[in-house]
């Protein structure tokens, strides 16, 4: 199964937005991707997104900052952590001067930039990797991860179902694709029927992935009818406006 790595440390918290205690326990089980690979998706560079090749995780990946690190009580600025990334990739970016549609080679910049929370630069070269291959189904859900890091859910989700029109079994699209429904578009409902579609096309699945995602698919199923009902509720209330 292509892409078993995650996309970010289990430790980092995915979305800005104050999580529900049922969000919170859905994301807890995104170590996962480690595995199953989140994609990336959360691309972490390391929940579980990755499922896929996962960039590393940012503190491994990159070089100590020379203004300190945590472990002498500072922890790398934004610009740091950009100045760090850009030092990192520029080996990656002489390569493609000679050779700018190498679709790995731009993958592997993503990656960098990606684990460094530049995910702006990181899509950039993950949308680069995607035209240049676009029957990858690993990069897609690379690109898919940092969309939906950046805030984009929606562009996340279009990049999802692309790769599963290429590969309509692949784990890690289906698993990341469910775990964007939840905690992007709070679509418990389309989570579900990921991750029923995920055991369904993935019989082979090990036993603790497998278990791991009925655990996630009871959860969501559990909610679904909740969630319908706010959204149904809201609808009525604007249409009353």
């Amino acid at each position: 199964m292509e892409n078993q790595q995650t996309t970010a440390p289990a430790a980092e918290t995915v979305l800005e937005p104050k999580l529900e205690p049922k969000r919170v326990y859905a994301l807890a089980l995104l170590a996962l991707a480690a595995g199953l690979g989140i994609g990336y998706v959360l691309h972490r560079a390391g929940p579980a997104t990755q499922p896929q090749p996962a960039a590393p995780a940012a503190k491994a990946a990159m070089p100590a900052s020379p203004h300190g690190n945590a472990a002498n009580g500072h922890m790398p600025t934004a610009d740091e952590m950009k100045q760090m990334a850009d030092k990192k990739a520029a080996p990656l970016k002489q390569k493609l001067k000679s050779d700018p549609k190498n679709a790995q080679l731009l993958a592997q910049v993503g990656a960098i930039y990606h684990s460094a929370k530049q995910f702006e630069d990181a899509i950039g070269y993950y949308s680069q990797s995607v035209q240049a291959d676009p029957k990858n189904p690993s990069l897609r859900i690379k690109l898919a991860s940092s969309l939906f890091r950046s805030g984009d859910a929606d562009g996340a989700i279009a990049q999802l179902n692309a790769c599963l029109k290429i590969d309509p079994s692949n784990a890690n699209a289906l698993f990341d694709l469910g775990v964007i429904r939840l905690e992007g578009k709070q679509d418990a409902k389309g989570a579900a029927a990921a991750w029923r579609q995920l055991l369904k096309s993935n019989p082979d699945l090990a036993a603790e992935r497998k278990s791991a995602v009925e655990k996630m698919l009871a959860q969501a199923s559990a909610t679904a009818p909740r969630t319908n009902a706010s959204r149904i509720g809201a609808e009525t209330h604007d249409g009353a406006k």
